[in-house]
């Protein structure tokens, strides 16, 4: 299969699976004419990045988990491992995204959202903390 099959076959754009091939996270055969052939092997293994850059996984853990993948002797401690770090970050990255809200919405409330040039909004963005709800 060409890199527009592999492409339409896992939903990345080719420019993503060529980035891919170079960074050395897959390895694609090369036809007579020079044209990538995608074959089981490349095209499982771009449907396990995209699922795994999708779930936010950066680069450098999408190769950890891939190389641990096909690692048949790996330890299932050492994918937990990679998996509890990144679901760690999601957390305290909602953590944060709740604070934002809270906080916004609190502005939101306190203004009077009239004709009136006073706007605690304003006032709330300008201040060097800006008030908790």
């Amino acid at each position: 299969m060409n890199i527009s099959g592999a492409a339409a076959h896992t939903g990345l754009p080719a420019k993503t699976i060529r980035y891919y091939e170079d960074i050395g996270l897959v390895t694609p055969l090369r036809d007579t004419n020079g044209y990538r052939v995608f074959g089981e092997t490349e095209l499982h293994k771009l449907t396990f990045l995209a699922r795994s850059r999708a779930l936010g996984f950066s680069v450098e853990d999408c190769r950890a988990l891939l190389a641990l993948y096909e690692d048949q002797s790996r330890a299932s401690a050492d994918v937990k491992r990679i998996a509890r770090t990144h679901l760690d970050e999601i957390e305290a990255k909602i953590a944060d995204l709740i604070a934002m809200r809270d906080t916004l919405s609190h502005l939101v409330q306190a203004c009077a959202g009239d004709d009136r040039p006073d706007c605690p909004i304003l006032k709330g963005l300008e201040a060097n903390s800006v008030p908790k709800a």
